[in-house]
């Protein structure tokens, strides 16, 4: 499996425990500042590795009216700000190749949205940034149809991939984990991450926008560490019905550390480290 290099630690086989996290969507700039300081503490006290993730822009929000963020630019400016003040790594995710390397040029990953990973040119920009480029599996996709998303990654010489298994549609406004994607994506040669925020997500359920059962969070999570996973993303909120995007899918500050430290010991029992 090909490891991949974030800041100074690895994702991979036989490595320590990542973590994918922040709020869905930047609310604000100072939002976005304090609720990065609040998880670098959380997952620093815990000694898991920390990457946080906020998206400048929620294009595919369900209604023309839901909020979307500040923008690519404003975006672009904070986040910047947290990986320089609080010496994080960043990721965030793109919508159209044209915004690939300004978002290079910031965030240590660039993160594809399930609903675009199968779209070449953003795929090929994504790549030509040289960061890490992180694909969420589509709802809609096979787990071996990564296979082709990887072969448009390393046309631009860049083998730094992590898959991100975030569920797959199952009849309308649901979606279903299959764990068995886990070692089968890994099996492409590359590590998994296991989204399990976007994972209880209910598309449209809510008519004007998306709906949610936080309540499984820990079980999938639970789940796909048992099943090997290599990283967790969650989306998290420090007041969760407050959050301005998927406020019934997002992970309260709160319920992090007990959640994580049962996560910490399935993961280091899978995975042999003490």
């Amino acid at each position: 499996m090909q490891d991949i290099n974030i800041k100074d630690f690895i994702i991979g086989e036989g490595h320590p425990l990542t973590v994918i996290s922040g709020p869905c969507v930047i609310e604000s700039e100072e939002h976005c500042l304090r609720a990065a300081e609040a998880l670098k503490k959380i997952f620093g006290d815990l000694g898991i590795n920390f990457i946080f993730k906020s998206s400048y822009d929620k294009a595919n929000r369900s209604s023309i009216s839901s909020f979307r963020g500040p923008g690519l630019d404003e975006g672009l400016r904070i986040l910047e700000r947290v990986k320089n003040e609080l010496e994080l790594p960043i990721v965030t995710d793109i919508h159209s190749p044209a915004e690939a390397s300004a978002v290079g040029e910031v965030c240590d990953m660039v993160q594809v949205p399930a609903l675009l990973c199968r779209q070449t040119d953003l795929i090929v920009a994504a790549g030509n940034t040289g960061r890490v480029v992180s694909v969420k599996k589509g709802q809609f996709m096979a787990p071996l149809d990564m296979k082709n998303v990887v072969d448009k990654i390393l046309s631009t010489g860049n083998d730094q991939i992590l898959f991100i298994e975030r569920g797959t549609s199952f009849g309308y406004n649901t979606l279903v984990s299959d764990m068995r994607g886990i070692p089968t994506m890994q099996s492409i040669g590359y590590p998994v991450c296991f989204d399990a925020t976007h994972s209880v997500q209910q598309p449209g359920g809510l008519g004007t926008s998306s709906g949610g059962q936080r309540e499984y969070i820990p079980t999938l999570a639970k789940a796909a560490v048992a099943s090997g996973c290599n990283c967790l993303f969650m989306d998290s909120h420090p007041m969760p019905s407050e959050a301005k995007c998927d406020s019934m899918a997002v992970l309260d500050f709160k319920d992090i550390p007990e959640l994580f430290t049962t996560l910490l010991q399935i993961y280091n029992v899978v995975n042999h480290q003490r």
